[in-house]
């Protein structure tokens, strides 16, 4: 490849890295914040080496010293590859068009996460209703013998995901183990309110819809909804977080 385009393809990547990293928070629909910080080192890093490559490129080199005294060629006449022009789109894309978050139609298509095997719950604060996750939910519902979630208040929060049957819909929260690659959903069913559109974020406050044997994997992760509501979509929506209100 010619120099100008190794020095173009260098620069464009590493602002296109600080761009979706450092100046926005597009990184965090593809890795986890704590990733960030390496995705800022690496953007800084490409851009030290494209000004390096640039710097070089002003400098003579020996084919062109051999040519001032008349001893030979030392140029490269290739040209690019019409296909390395592609790589121009990944740099392009995080300055000027980052792909869609993920949502509702990749939850929709996937089995829930499963949860992970808990022995021991501390008792529920005495607050109502109480801020649960849904991953938190899940467990007190299919593994707390206690039962202490019965006709308990509850709150969470997510956003809407229909049920591709087109009966009812879930609550739904995406989670990051390490980039969007290994993404995980983890879903309630909600019972008792109609669906807001895909994708809207909501916090529901509701009681456990009984069904099965409480404290068992036969109960169902399932809300009856008391009162649904619209809400901001977090800045870091690939986490399975508390209600903030």
């Amino acid at each position: 490849m010619r120099r100008p385009f190794q020095v173009t393809l260098l620069v464009l990547s590493g602002l296109g890295l600080l761009h979706a990293s450092l100046f926005t928070d597009l990184s965090l629909r593809f890795v986890k914040e704590g990733m960030r910080p390496m995705l800022v080192a690496s953007g800084v890093l490409l851009l030290v080496l494209g000004v390096a490559e640039a710097w070089s490129n002003q400098q003579p080199d020996s084919g062109e010293a051999a040519d001032s005294h008349g001893h030979g060629h030392g140029h490269d006449h290739s040209t690019v590859p019409r296909i390395a022009w592609l790589l121009f789109l990944p740099a392009l894309s995080l300055l000027f068009y980052a792909p869609p978050a993920l949502g509702a139609y990749t939850a929709a298509r996937e089995a829930p996460k499963a949860v992970t095997e808990q022995r021991y719950f501390e008792p529920l604060p005495a607050t109502s209703p109480v801020p649960l996750t849904l991953t938190q939910f899940t467990s007190r519902v299919q593994q707390d013998h206690k039962r202490d979630i019965r006709d308990r208040s509850i709150r969470m929060t997510g956003f809407v995901t229909p049920d591709k049957g087109g009966d009812g819909w879930y609550l739904t929260r995406i989670i990051f183990t390490c980039c969007a690659a290994d993404a995980q959903s983890v879903k309630v069913r909600i019972h008792g309110a109609a669906a807001l559109p895909a994708d809207t974020w909501v916090a529901v406050t509701g009681t456990w819809h009984p069904g099965g044997t409480l404290g068992t994997s036969s109960a169902p992760a399932a809300l009856d909804a008391r009162t649904v509501k619209k809400v901001a979509k977090p800045v870091n929506a690939y986490t399975d977080a508390l209600p903030l209100f």
